[in-house]
């Protein structure tokens, strides 16, 4: 489905209502700059990969961190955006009752059994998250980070060829920000 500027801003306005006073980790900046670049990446994603239900993509790139990260429920989101976005969205959130080595693994699995745009929004928010990593990280904590950007690639990257190749450019660059 070909999205309509009403269906992207509604998507944004709830995100961006549920995600008020969230920042970017180690900045002041809004965290609705994350979510403008996920949502960014998808687009030059679906600008290359034509046959994408691009509706699905955007909202869920919009609304990938709503579950996980603010008061939101999987109600609201199905009730506003339909049961399919609902779906994408908590697949893409970690279930914390998890141990947490097991979080990223579950989230995965949950990502495979969804439309192959939900597996391009987590492409896309781990592109956008390999960038200078908060400055309160340690070494182990960022080499981890890229570790799991590997895991995801190896389990997701067939989704997108071009996320896949953003992907591998990112995860070769990232170790410029390791430290001892």
């Amino acid at each position: 489905m070909i999205p309509s500027s009403e269906h992207i801003r509604l998507a944004l306005e709830f995100a961006a209502d549920h995600h008020l006073d969230q920042k970017v980790p180690g900045t002041s900046r809004s965290y609705l700059i994350h979510l403008s670049a996920v949502a960014m990446e998808a687009a030059l994603a679906a600008a290359q990969e034509p046959g994408l239900d691009t509706l699905l993509l955007f909202q869920c790139a919009l609304l990938h961190d709503v579950i996980e990260d603010t008061d939101a429920t999987y109600e609201q989101v199905a009730a506003l955006f339909g049961k399919a976005v609902a779906d994408g969205v908590l697949a893409l959130t970690k279930d914390s009752s998890l141990p947490k080595e097991e979080q990223m693994p579950d989230s995965l699995d949950r990502i495979l059994l969804q439309p192959r745009e939900i597996a391009m929004v987590k492409l896309c928010d781990r592109i956008c998250n390999l960038e200078p990593p908060p400055h309160y990280w340690d070494g182990p904590k960022r080499r981890k980070y890229q570790t799991q950007a590997v895991e995801i690639q190896e389990r997701l990257g067939h989704a997108s060829p071009y996320l896949n190749a953003r992907l591998q450019t990112r995860i070769d660059t990232y170790p410029q920000y390791f430290i001892p």
